[in-house]
């Protein structure tokens, strides 16, 4: 036999509600014990200032792309550009919609 996709009707005596009991009360929190792994954390915050203090990009490269560009030895063609620009876009995340 199969059983039924929805809801199953009850009866007077299907209404059976567990026992509600008191939450325990709540303890203050403790302060966590000094390990050695603070003073890694802090020194991983010094190497995160040193890298946002330095742009991400080569910039001799962009330059040399630059200097390229305005000598017209720079080949540009417009379809593969849009090539790139859509590859980008549909690996950008895989949560996106076709």
């Amino acid at each position: 036999m199969v059983d039924s996709v929805g809801g199953k009707p009850f009866t007077v005596g299907d209404r059976n509600v567990g026992r509600v009991e008191r939450a325990a009360p709540l303890r203050a929190a403790e302060t966590p014990a000094r390990t050695d792994a603070q003073p890694a954390a802090s020194g991983l915050g010094q190497v995160a200032r040193d890298l946002a203090s330095v742009p991400p990009v080569d910039s001799e490269r962009v330059s040399r792309i630059r200097r390229a560009i305005a000598e017209g030895r720079f080949p540009l063609a417009p379809a593969t550009v849009a090539d790139r620009l859509l590859a980008f876009k549909l690996n950008w995340t895989g949560d996106d919609q076709a």
